[in-house]
């Protein structure tokens, strides 16, 4: 019988993040001895910070390639064929969504590895919750282009398909441009469009703010520069 590929949300940031993690969740990493990671020297980190039993050295902790093959990702998978559970690690968040893991995923269908999502926070979710926006209709659309004109271009079709569609806008944006992207924001959107920045949620940093686009022309910028941040605005 084949193992379970489980979807692990416990690399959230550095080794003294204070997030916590569901206990079940918790339990089942520490059962693991297989893992698929973005980075095998802050995945072991991660592990030792969560206090996994087994030896670091012991365990098997392979990275995923950036453009993974088929021949790549079924040399991943090939602890789970054989009948060993394997855990998939992302650097921060949930794998898959946001983050690279999706293509291990699919292959792990395509093969008939049974595919588990454990419980864990996820900051899209969590913004989504608190920022009082539409979440009956939400889009979360990755990173917007870096360079100033095609962002400001990109803004202003998100905001038109908000109107149109009552439809929450949600980004991240890489963190050293946080603030420049907060800057963008407050120049390429309506004045009465809400804005909402939710920062370094489930930390003792955590801090969210929903007001219109005019409002936050108002007050005080926050310190966003190198802190992780979700954007999320409803026109």
């Amino acid at each position: 019988m084949a193992g379970t590929l489980l979807l692990l949300p416990v690399a959230l940031g550095p080794a003294d993040s204070d997030a916590l993690h569901p206990p079940a969740t918790l339990r089942t990493t520490h059962l693991l001895r297989h893992f698929v990671v973005e980075n095998a020297k802050s995945a072991r980190a991660e592990l030792k910070r969560i206090g996994h039993p087994q030896p670091l050295q012991a365990l098997d902790v392979r990275e995923l390639p950036k453009t993974p093959t088929d021949a790549d990702l079924s040399a991943l998978l090939a602890p789970a064929l054989a009948g060993q559970d394997i855990g998939l690690m992302s650097e921060a968040g949930c794998p898959a969504v946001a983050d690279p893991g999706a293509l291990l995923v699919r292959q792990a269908h395509r093969l008939g590895i049974r595919v588990a999502p454990l419980v864990g926070p996820s900051s899209l979710l969590l913004s989504l919750m608190a920022s009082g926006l539409n979440g009956q209709s939400f889009a979360f659309h990755g990173y917007l282009p870096v360079k100033e004109a095609e962002r400001a271009a990109a803004l202003r079709e998100l905001e038109k398909e908000s109107r149109r569609f009552k439809r929450t806008q949600l980004f991240i944006e890489t963190p050293y441009r946080n603030q420049a992207m907060f800057a963008a924001l407050l120049a390429g959107l309506s004045a009465e469009t809400q804005l909402c920045v939710a920062r370094e949620l489930t930390t003792a940093g955590e801090w969210i703010a929903t007001r219109s686009i005019a409002s936050w022309k108002k007050s005080e910028a926050p310190d966003l520069d190198r802190r992780p941040t979700v954007f999320l605005f409803l026109a």
